[in-house]
């Protein structure tokens, strides 16, 4: 038996695990009942609001049934049934379950064979969409898997709400890259253990560039001459306006939080209407009012738009590798001009706190998660560079080397609670920069007094129904924003909050928000994080939101 089934074995042995059936040599033991397995509610979060999506749970291998008992005089008629209680006698006693996205939970699953057989513990793996939100909901309830996937900068609220258990990995961490071990950090103690890293890079089209610009200058003068000249529709395709605008907003010096003496993220210094990030708004702008870039950043659009060659230029990130190659349009990846940073995310394991296999969740990461085999296997599975390092060093895809010059100097994404507080109003700001509506100083500054102010917990208290509506109301300057005070309901003193706003004909969206944020969030029949309520008006009139704090239901009245 190897080290490593020992280590196993031992933190089993500390759990009062019972692994005679596992390690042979006792009798055969009477059928065991079945373990029925847990139910996960499944939902899918958008960028402006969330709406319900079902994934398909993956199932685990069937329980075999109870065998019959076996009668002596009739050997051979019940020798079927000895194979049976064989087969039951080894269902494991104990098991781990893991939450995964549908990318990752079919490398998982595919590990649960062998895992069981060398170690006798079964790998229970559910697909689940929305792994933070719902983690937040089970996990206190005593619902929630051992172990998670995501991503690092989930800390922040996981690690305070105290559901993560910190990792020990011994003399394994020095098989992980630094960037990932650190994106892992918080407070200074390791909460995830990496599988991998990624940023986005710079695309551009080898067939109508020969020569990647150095500069965003550059950029709008090479993509601009293709344009006056009848070959591309835009200079540029914008994809969002927080991350994957983040290489232009960085190049002229714009930041999202300041560093303390520490280095770590300084919530207090909050950066969205900084010298840099006002005059990355105003390049931006410029170039909408020169037909160089579209006002609209609808993500799958400008993906297309590339790839049809319609614009020469794209931020993208490893996720868009597939659809690209299978486009067949002829790309190339390089740096960010004018030295733009990236945001750099690093994707991991987490143990649930609440567990009572922590010891076990944590054996199986380092011990069987932690080598060679499986960090290749997550590796394939993902289009994204390894945390691992000998994983990375044997990497032989020059897409995947890219990205990582690309992301030589990219932004680990802020971990900090606070960053919840930033993305909406942030997202807001540039929204009304590429569409003149707002100069940036203006939109700039207003977004991040928003931010200070729901940091500093002004919101608290506020409930709100952010939608499509928001901005056709004239209640607030843009969409699906929870924290515009134009939108918030009144207390009716009885547990309700209403609000009657005027309203053009149309069809229209909302959920109801708490504290100026989508942190809590209700969506039809008053479920978490749950579907967007939708609604028409028929005509011009107006429209009655109430909320009942109780049920968690919001009632729609348009008149």
């Amino acid at each position: 038996m190897n080290n490593k089934k020992w280590y196993i074995l031992t933190v089993l042995f500390l759990l009062g695990a019972l692994f005679l059936s596992a390690c042979g040599g006792a009798e055969e033991p009477a059928a065991e009942e079945t373990a029925e397995e847990p139910a996960t509610t499944e939902t899918t979060e958008e960028e402006a609001a969330p709406a319900e999506e079902e994934a398909a749970p993956v199932e685990e291998a069937a329980p075999t049934e109870e065998a019959a008992p076996v009668e002596e005089a009739a050997p051979t008629e019940e020798a079927a049934p000895v194979e049976e209680a064989a087969e039951e006698a080894s269902t494991p006693e104990i098991s781990i379950t893991i939450w995964a996205d549908d990318t990752r939970a079919p490398i998982l699953l595919e590990l649960a064979e062998a895992f069981q057989a060398e170690y006798g513990v079964a790998l229970v793996v559910e697909q689940v969409a929305d792994i933070r939100d719902q983690f937040v909901i089970a996990a206190p309830a005593g619902e929630g898997p051992d172990i998670i996937l995501g991503a690092h900068d989930w800390l922040g609220q996981l690690v305070d709400s105290g559901l993560l258990a910190p990792l020990d990995l011994g003399d394994k961490a020095d098989s992980f890259v630094d960037v990932a071990l650190t994106g892992f950090t918080f407070d200074g103690q390791l909460y995830g253990m990496p599988y991998a890293t990624e940023n986005l890079g710079f695309f551009y089209n080898t067939d109508l560039v020969a020569e990647a610009p150095t500069t965003w200058a550059e950029v709008m003068e090479v993509g601009g001459a293709l344009q006056a000249d009848g070959k591309v529709t835009y200079a540029m395709g914008l994809t969002g306006t927080t991350y994957d605008a983040f290489p232009i907003q960085t190049a002229f010096g714009g930041y999202v939080f300041g560093i303390d003496a520490n280095g770590n993220y300084d919530p207090s210094d909050v950066g969205i209407d900084s010298e840099g990030m006002i005059a990355a708004g105003d390049f931006l702008q410029q170039a909408v009012v020169d037909g160089l870039i579209s006002d609209s950043t609808d993500w799958d659009t400008n993906h297309v738009l590339f790839e049809s060659g319609e614009v020469p230029f794209l931020m993208a990130g490893p996720w868009a590798l597939d659809r690209f190659r299978a486009a067949g349009v002829p790309y190339a990846i390089t740096n960010f001009p004018d030295g733009g940073r990236p945001f750099a995310g690093v994707q991991g394991f987490m143990v649930n706190a609440l567990s009572e296999n922590v010891l076990l969740a944590q054996a199986f990461l380092t011990e069987f998660v932690a080598t060679d085999e499986v960090m290749t296997e997550l590796y394939l599975s993902g289009n994204r560079p390894s945390a691992f390092a000998s994983v990375l060093a044997a990497t032989d895809d020059p897409d995947l080397a890219a990205f990582g010059e690309a992301g030589a100097n990219a932004v680990l994404m802020p971990a900090i609670p606070e960053m919840g507080s930033v993305w909406s109003s942030w997202g807001d700001a540039f929204t009304l920069i590429l569409t003149q509506e707002q100069t940036a100083e203006e939109a700039l500054t207003t977004g991040a007094a928003q931010i200070r102010d729901l940091i500093g917990g002004a919101a608290l208290g506020m409930i709100n129904v952010p939608g499509s509506w928001q901005a056709a109301s004239g209640a607030c300057p843009g969409d699906w924003d929870p924290a515009c005070e134009g939108s918030a309901l009144t207390d009716n003193g009885d547990g309700t909050y209403s609000g009657t706003f005027d309203l053009a004909a149309g069809d229209y969206e909302v959920k109801v928000a708490l504290d100026g944020a989508w942190t809590v969030n209700y969506g039809v029949d008053g479920e978490a994080d749950g579907a967007n309520y939708m609604f028409t008006m028929p005509a011009d009139g107006t429209v009655t939101f109430t909320f009942d704090s109780a049920t968690n239901l919001l009632t729609i009245e348009t008149n």
